[in-house]
């Protein structure tokens, strides 16, 4: 079946199967940064914004994704280059596999929110699990993120 996507400011028509899920499908059609994890919804390295939310891509099914946006790190490198200099100060970037999703992350919350506390930030985040850290320096960080750039 045919869908209309908005992927990174780009409109497309993906053929896709019915029961695929949009980490397929970004990863068939060149998006490489959105990885498989956990195939579970519960590591948040899958993570893209749809619709400006972030959403773990490996549980939404593609086909119902009729004429969303959809983005990827791949459509907000000036902000994502941005956000990682924040990642890089605080010690924060360790192995680097769950910077794509928690980058998303941050950035929606610049989006959504004014001033979040610590708290706000850590319940925002839960999606996305860093196996390196006890998420300090990440907190960290995207506390200065949000508060410099906004």
């Amino acid at each position: 079946m045919k869908v209309k996507l908005l992927i990174n400011q780009r409109p497309r028509v993906v053929d896709v199967e019915p029961d695929e899920y949009l980490l397929d499908t970004l990863r068939r059609h060149d998006v490489l940064s959105v990885k498989r994890g956990c195939d579970a919804a519960s590591c948040g390295v899958c993570t893209v914004l749809i619709d400006g939310k972030p959403t773990l891509s490996c549980s939404v099914l593609s086909a119902r994704l009729e004429g969303k946006a959809i983005t990827t790190v791949e459509g907000e490198r000036e902000e994502v280059t941005r956000f990682y200099t924040y990642f890089g100060d605080e010690g924060a970037d360790q192995c680097g596999f769950c910077n794509p999703g928690l980058a998303l992350t941050a950035i929606s919350m610049k989006r959504t929110f004014d001033n979040p506390s610590e708290d706000d930030i850590r319940r925002y985040i839960v999606a996305n699990l860093c196996r390196c850290s006890g998420y300090v320096a990440q907190v960290r960080a995207i506390k200065r993120y949000l508060e410099e750039s906004s």
